[in-house]
């Protein structure tokens, strides 16, 4: 079955991976800002931000089998360094505009039999790693969040969320700028390389198929091993 699936944020990095996967056997509409590196025909762009715009006035399916919420921050300094306006700013991005958009298209999931949702998190809220309060508590709002609206929306809706480590996108490229920092990053991970967009965008694949149809209210740590294993 052809799908109506909706991204938010997924021009670059693992949305735009992920969107080119599921345009292959889906259509899929991507909701986001910026149009750079943006190319193809099968995919249909909205203009949005999501921090600013009501996604009740963009031009959707009337029903949607799978919404994705893409856009985060990656803000690591000392807590001490850390202005209170850049923790709103995160919760702002990471949590409240997926809130307002996934309110905005709620209808339109209760339309279909078997609809999935995905969210991303980051493996800090786990870990547990310094410099990084300001993300872990927006991120680790999304589990919460995504565990209590599993159950819920039950077993109309599934939610799931992703838990990647360092990934080798443009969001992390102050932190990946060069080799030296790759293999410092890489060495931290038990199978000693960063992630890659297609890693996590693999995984976002698998939880919007029919395939994960019995998993909901999960968080799946793609972290090259570093969440689980010391070695």
């Amino acid at each position: 079955m052809i799908k109506n699936i909706l991204l938010i944020g997924g021009s670059y990095g693992i949305g735009k991976t992920l969107s080119e996967t599921l345009a292959k056997n889906n259509k899929v509409f991507v909701s986001s800002r910026s149009t750079d590196g943006f190319d193809s025909e099968k995919i249909k762009h909205i203009t949005f931000d999501a921090t600013q715009d009501d996604i009740s006035e963009i031009e959707l399916p009337d029903e949607l089998h799978g919404f994705v919420y893409c856009p985060g921050s990656i803000n690591l300094r000392p807590f001490k360094n850390l202005r209170n306006e850049t923790f709103e700013e995160d919760f702002q991005l990471n949590f409240m505009a997926m809130v307002r958009a996934l309110k905005g298209v709620l209808p339109r999931l209760l339309k279909t039999e078997d609809a999935s949702i995905v969210l991303f998190s980051t493996v800090a809220v786990k870990m547990g790693m310094p410099f990084h309060t300001s993300v872990s508590a927006s991120k680790g709002a999304i589990e919460g969040f995504a565990k209590a609206f599993a159950a819920e929306y039950a077993p109309k809706i599934r939610c799931n969320v992703i838990a990647p480590s360092l990934t080798d996108t443009p969001l992390a490229e102050r932190l990946l700028g060069d080799e030296r920092k790759k293999e410092n990053a890489a060495d931290r991970h038990p199978l000693k390389r960063v992630g890659e967009s297609k890693d996590i965008a693999a995984m976002a694949h698998f939880l919007l198929s029919e395939e994960s149809s019995w998993i909901t209210g999960q968080v799946f740590g793609v972290d090259g091993g570093m969440s689980t294993l010391k070695i």
